[in-house]
């Protein structure tokens, strides 16, 4: 037998070196298919379309590539408390809407009507905020694009438009409970020597302030929401301290469930103050704010896992803070005739009046905190307004002009707002009531995309949620959804008066739920999740 010549031996290894090189072209061209967007001309269009952060905006996250992940594009590196403070930012960002004035309006009023009982729904309420904001932050990482972008592009134009303009309605409705609640703690702090319309302008001109700082990097806009967060967990920790609620109910609260006719509406509120649609738009544009390169699926999927750590502690902040608020009122007011007339505009004064001045006196201790609350959530609320306009109509404009855009959408309706109601405490509820009613109406226009999204592998690559996951959160949204529906109905029911605008009421809501509807069926989702693992039971069980 002869052996091959030196000529073949190079031949046949030259053979086996293309075979590996196409092997690995294949596999890299199989990798960018699965994790590129839903568009594919997007990554060549970059600068035609509107991005929510410049390259040169970027935080870098700084690493030693290793030998194995130079080879292997799925490797993670292992767990860094240095990358971890790298990635620490979105998620306390997102949080600030768990703590806004309406959230603490809600934390007052439940504590004082119905006690310690429902701080395990506060509890539930956080963790599915939580499943909701973790699934917006996956659609911002694998994508490398925004809830409002991918929306421009799945949905015809007539849609599109429609859930920008239920995404601006949701978002001038937060704003205006934000402003307003910051304009509050402006009139408590000056003694009341500033108007309610005062604290108004007083705000939107410290938005452009604060938003000014992005200027000098997303990293110092950051630490200023730090700060306010700070703020808060200080000043409701102190109150908290101060009026010493009982320890005891507050553990069986948390760990028992409890719920009563008596507290249905109070429970409703708690559940429809943690989802906020302009923050499941914010939050996944927030985290596009590291540098990370989308061609390598361990770095992708070593920020998701960053950025799960840190937007879980942050809520964790947020509901300690929550917690402070209900079990303070829920310790002061509790079964107490001034319980049912409770609100954010007179709380701190009820405080006052039921602790005293002391050498901190507790009305101004609220009155900081509530302004922490209503400062953070304004500029929250703007950065979300630039991100939604921006991806949902492409605009490419100066930063400064669109949050310019943006706080004038909200900020005029808002002033009129403060002129017209700031007649009474009474006056200021119902248009609360009113608010939160709008907000509520938005939130399907929200959840059933970023499901739709995060469910199809055309757009998620192979980053999209499983099966078990996909059940889970279509649960949770419905839950969210069928909750503030109660929500709806109930306030309908006691506000609604008269045939014609009966009327009226009815077909606007057989249009509102037709799109829902559209929506739903245009995803596909909830058949593959819900009802084909129902019919396959039945099917195999009626088969055997």
């Amino acid at each position: 037998m002869n052996s091959p010549t030196r000529e073949e031996e190079e031949e046949e290894s030259k053979a086996e070196l293309d075979k590996e090189i196409d092997k690995e072209t294949a596999e890299e061209s199989e990798s960018k298919r699965l994790l590129s967007p839903q568009s594919p001309s997007s990554a060549s269009s970059d600068e035609e379309n509107e991005v929510a952060f410049e390259s040169r905006e970027k935080v870098v996250i700084f690493d030693v590539d290793t030998l194995e992940c130079i080879q292997n594009i799925d490797f993670v590196p292992p767990f860094s408390w240095k990358k971890l403070w790298l990635f620490t930012g979105p998620g306390f960002l997102m949080s600030i809407a768990f703590l806004d004035p309406g959230n603490l309006e809600g934390d007052l009023q439940s504590g004082a009507i119905a006690g310690y009982s429902l701080l395990w729904l506060l509890m539930w309420a956080t963790i599915m905020g939580l499943l909701i904001q973790l699934l917006s932050a996956r659609v911002g990482v694998a994508t490398g694009r925004h809830l409002a972008e991918l929306c421009r592009e799945e949905y015809p134009t007539w849609a599109r438009f429609l859930l920008w303009f239920m995404a601006e309605l949701a978002l001038i409705g937060a704003d205006i409970q934000e402003v307003i609640g910051s304009a509050i703690a402006i009139q408590i702090l000056s003694n009341g020597a500033l108007p309610l319309w005062a604290g108004v302008l007083i705000t939107a001109s410290d938005c452009f302030i604060f938003l000014f700082l992005e200027n000098y990097g997303v990293r110092k806009l950051e630490a200023v929401f730090a700060i306010l967060i700070a703020t808060m967990a200080l000043s409701f920790a102190w109150m908290f301290g101060d009026t010493k609620p009982s320890g005891k109910e507050l553990l069986i609260g948390i760990l028992v469930p409890r719920l009563s006719s008596k507290t249905i509406r109070q429970a409703v509120g708690v559940v429809g103050c943690v989802i906020m649609p302009h923050n499941v738009f914010l939050h996944s544009a927030l985290v596009q704010s590291r540098k990370i390169d989308p061609k390598r699926r361990g770095r992708v999927q070593e920020a998701i896992n960053y950025y799960s750590i840190e937007s879980s502690v942050a809520l964790l902040v947020s509901f300690m803070i929550n917690l402070f608020v209900t079990t303070v009122f829920a310790k002061g007011f509790y079964g107490t005739k001034q319980a049912n007339n409770i609100g954010l505009v007179n709380a701190g004064q009820y405080l006052e009046e039921k602790y005293g001045g002391g050498v901190f006196p507790i009305l101004y201790i609220w009155g900081i905190g509530l302004l922490a609350a209503g400062q953070s959530s304004t500029i929250t609320g703007t950065y979300a307004g630039q991100f939604i306009m921006g991806g949902f109509l492409n605009l490419r404009l100066k930063k400064w002009l669109r949050a310019l855009i943006t706080r004038t959408c909200a900020i005029v309706p808002t002033i009129i707002v403060a002129l017209v109601f700031n007649t009474s405490e009474a006056s200021l509820d119902i248009l609360n009531e009113w608010l939160n009613v709008l907000q509520s109406i938005q939130i399907p226009f929200a959840l059933i995309p970023l499901l739709t999204l995060v469910s199809k592998e055309q757009v998620m690559g192979v980053f999209r949620i499983g099966p078990i996951l996909e059940r889970l959160a279509w649960t949770v949204a419905a839950l969210v959804i069928i909750i503030n529906g109660y929500l709806l109905l109930d306030f309908f029911v006691s506000e609604v008066k008269g045939p014609l605008f009966g009327l009226l009421i009815c077909a606007w809501t057989a249009a509102y739920i037709a799109f829902i509807v559209y929506l739903v069926s245009r995803g596909g989702a909830l058949p593959s999740t819900w009802f084909s693992i129902e019919l396959s039971k039945r099917y195999s069980g009626t088969g055997g």
